[in-house]
């Protein structure tokens, strides 16, 4: 018994703290590695981020969603939200009638209007096919928003209790305009903070 109480005096808090660890870790967060370039330039293949699960769904927020029968988490940004009428009209976006804006898309649509981002998939990260593809995905794109069929005038109904995702980089982004609206239940959580690489840790 004297060596019980020893051993918990001693190590007692430590294995407290790792035991709130691990039950945080399977309930209240996770982290995800951003994978491909659906999200550029907000978020970078190959980026680590903390995942707060159980928070409500906000429009604009970046959340994790199960894709595939729940094979594959992608990382996506929330457009739609249950109910709403959503419509691009040559890169305007309009929720229910209402012209919106989309700051975090600025920089890349100026990059589409200056040279249809040849510049930016010939760069560091887009080499071989890979890039060549990019390339002429946004050739031949006449808006930076643009549906399955390279439309630039558009409208989805998202339904009850469904959410509308889309990619940051909409171009090559494949997202609910390919796959179709996202249930409450395939979103796992929202993206907060980037805990990887080093020089890129922070809020985004």
């Amino acid at each position: 018994m004297k060596l019980f109480k020893r051993f918990l005096k001693e190590w007692g808090g430590i294995i407290l703290i790792m035991t709130l660890l691990v039950l945080s870790r399977l309930f209240l967060w996770s982290n995800v590695r951003v994978e491909g370039h659906s999200m550029d330039p907000t978020l970078a293949d190959g980026e680590v981020l903390f995942v707060v699960k159980h928070l409500p769904i906000n429009r604009f927020d970046i959340v994790v969603a199960h894709e595939d029968d729940g094979n594959k988490d992608i990382v996506k940004r929330v457009i739609g939200m249950p109910g709403d009428t959503i419509r691009y009209q040559n890169d305007k976006l309009y929720i229910n009638d209402k012209e919106t804006d989309e700051p975090y898309l600025a920089d890349y649509i100026k990059r589409f209007k200056e040279d249809k981002l040849q510049s930016t998939y010939s760069g560091a990260g887009f080499e071989g096919d890979k890039g060549t593809f990019f390339r002429s995905i946004a050739q031949k794109a006449q808006a930076f928003t643009v549906d399955v069929n390279y439309n630039t005038n558009f409208s989805f109904t998202v339904p009850e209790g469904e959410y509308l995702l889309l990619g940051d980089d909409r171009l090559v982004s494949s997202d609910s305009r390919h796959v179709g609206t996202f249930k409450a239940k395939d979103i796992t959580g929202e993206a907060k903070f980037r805990l990887w690489p080093m020089n890129r840790i922070g809020t985004f």
